[in-house]
């Protein structure tokens, strides 16, 4: 059974410069999760997703894109507050 939940995310590792944002919105859309992902300036990327299935979308980021290397994922679990669609900001 799933139900509606949000994650806001910290990904580390090799994850910029290859593609990981594109990626992330990619399989976010595919799954049908909502929310949003972008690069911080420490190397990191930040997301968050909110959905029926978050645990696909968490799981797709934990393996990244080709030549990617992810070395942690944070979740931090918050309350729905109604994203819309999926996109990369910047």
């Amino acid at each position: 059974m799933y139900f509606m939940e949000r994650a806001h995310v910290f990904i580390s590792g090799k994850v910029q410069g290859i593609g990981f944002r594109g990626f992330v919105r990619r399989k976010a859309k595919q799954i049908g999760v909502n929310g949003w992902v972008k690069n911080l300036e420490d190397g990191r990327v930040e997301a968050v997703f909110e959905g029926w299935k978050i645990e696909q979308i968490l799981e797709e980021c934990k393996k990244g894109p080709p030549f990617c290397v992810v070395d942690k994922v944070e979740i931090i679990k918050e309350n729905v507050k109604g994203e819309k669609d999926f996109e990369i900001r910047y």
